[in-house]
């Protein structure tokens, strides 16, 4: 099998990048490919594991081209946020994401320089690479809190990986039980293992629940040692996006909330985190640290991102200006966007665009190249138990979870809103209280989230305007942006698979290339 040899040989990369970031590194795995005992202990499982999550924002590794806009956990954010409603790119600059936000990537999965490629090869790697430490677990030595640290994190790992694979090459859960999703692996991989077919979206989802709760009750108890880790917290939070997709709102009531809880977070003003660089912020639940030694340079979040950096400048990004308009005079979130600056680009009837520029996010240290992946914030949990509690009739409890963050960003703000009612576009209101929990989570999250993931397990449609800011390179007038039904958001599967996959049929398998 060529494509599992070649997860599995990624293994010996993985290390090489955990021995780079490691000040002191003990042992190693012996055999990466023969099958045989990987690690005498959890220490040395751990040794794999931290180089997976630098993996997770290193570039350069998961594609063999447009490496500038493949860094990892964030770059598949940001590709899902320009694909979205919110999130405006003002100019089509280098190129970066602007393929992304145009729907102009499923007849690239030939390519191994594009989405498709990039997408599958990353999360398979990493599911890879968990499938090993998991196997390990009943010959690991050390403490058994040090192995539950260590095994429950591959499961969260796996259960993350399988998370974001299914929302990228399926369509959503609810309603499409049955419909075609991404093929499983549980066992570590090697040349002469079998590629699998694909498996349901169902069976996906039923694979990621039983890793969670695995996951779960191996961490509980645990210490997090670091916050680029999956630890006990970060995976209650991620369990609570996957009930919210799967339309469990109990349980995504009840993980957000032991979230919230097991984090110790706390809310953070919105000036304080504005630049959102730094894991050390109080409301940073999952994230990496960016030292100067490890920093993209160019191939980066903030090189996108950050105003006085030339690719953010030649293709800024702007929030709609109807999603702008939902803030309180007196929110202090407005300070992450400037609806003054005009920008020096135009568009294609030459027009002067003068979006409302982000400067949410910059650089800690533009000169060194330095500034944090956030991943997961504390916040994005309360509007997750509002949600779910609103679905559940408890609307006392949903406003208490938001007004527990609008409290710290609007002082002026109440809600009085009632009902679950949500419009068939997003933009079309209905002055519910579900939609008032969504739009706030929309301001807060903007950028960090992977705005389309929402909209897909919300059953909604959009629509791009000139009057929102978005160029007329984006308007996508002849597409059918306003069926959430449609395909235009599943991505096709890359070509290398079917080559080394004689369970995959492209002729069968492949997902539809148009948007019907």
């Amino acid at each position: 099998m060529k494509k599992i040899f070649k997860y599995s040989l990624v293994l010996m990369g993985i290390l090489a990048m955990a021995a780079c970031s490691e000040d002191k590194l003990e042992t190693q795995p012996t055999d990466a490919v023969s099958g045989t005992t990987l690690f005498s202990d959890a220490k040395a499982a751990m040794v794999p594991l931290n180089g997976l999550y630098r993996s997770m924002y290193t570039s350069g590794w998961s594609t063999t081209g447009n490496t500038h806009q493949c860094f990892g956990v964030s770059a598949y954010a940001l590709a899902s946020e320009v694909m979205g409603d919110d999130f405006i790119m003002g100019a089509q600059g280098s190129g970066w994401f602007w393929f992304d936000a145009a729907y102009n990537i499923k007849g690239r999965a030939h390519l191994s320089s594009w989405r498709s490629y990039d997408l599958w090869y990353a999360h398979y790697t990493w599911i890879a690479n968990a499938n090993y430490v998991i196997a390990a677990e009943d010959e690991m030595g050390g403490s058994t809190e040090d192995i539950h640290y260590v095994v429950g994190q591959a499961y969260a790992v796996r259960a993350y990986s399988y998370f974001q694979l299914a929302q990228w090459f399926a369509r959503t859960y609810k309603g499409h039980e049955s419909e075609p999703c991404v093929p499983i692996y549980t066992e570590p991989t090697f040349k002469t293992t079998t590629g699998q077919p694909r498996s349901t979206v169902a069976e996906v989802y039923a694979q990621i629940d039983k890793d969670i709760a695995r996951a779960l009750e191996l961490l509980e108890g645990t210490t997090l040692k670091d916050k680029t880790h999956m630890g006990y917290a970060t995976t209650l939070g991620l369990a609570s996006r996957i009930a919210l997709v799967e339309e469990k709102w109990a349980d995504a009531q009840k993980y957000a909330d032991a979230a919230i809880k097991a984090s110790k977070c706390s809310i953070a003003p919105a000036a304080t985190i504005k630049g959102m660089n730094n894991v050390d912020y109080s409301d940073v639940m999952w994230g990496a640290k960016i030292v100067s030694d490890q920093a993209g340079m160019y191939a980066s979040l903030f090189a996108h991102m950050d105003p006085a950096v030339s690719y953010a400048l030649r293709a800024p990004k702007q929030i709609s200006k109807w999603l702008y308009a939902k803030m309180g005079q007196s929110d202090t979130r407005r300070a992450w966007w400037n609806p003054n600056h005009q920008l020096n680009t135009y568009d294609d009837a030459g027009n002067v665009l003068s979006g409302y520029q982000q400067e949410k996010f910059a650089f800690s240290n533009v000169a060194t190249w330095e500034g944090d992946y956030i991943w997961m914030r504390v916040e994005e949990m309360y509007f997750n138990a509002a949600e779910a509690a609103c679905r559940l009739g408890d609307e006392a409890a949903a406003k208490k979870y938001l007004m527990a963050v609008m409290s710290q960003r609007d002082p002026s703000y109440t809600c009085n809103k009632t009902g679950t009612a949500m419009g068939k576009l997003t933009t079309d209101e209905t002055g519910s209280l579900l939609e008032e929990i969504i739009i706030q989570k929309r301001i807060e999250l903007w950028g960090e989230f992977g705005r389309t993931f929402d909209i897909r397990r919300l059953k909604q449609g959009f629509q791009r305007t000139a009057a929102q800011g978005w160029p007329s390179g984006l308007l996508l007038p002849k597409r059918p942006t306003a069926n959430p039904e449609n395909y235009m958001w599943v991505v096709t599967i890359p070509q290398a698979e079917f080559d080394g996959n004689t369970n995959m049929d492209i002729s069968k398998d492949q997902n539809p290339a148009g948007d019907e």
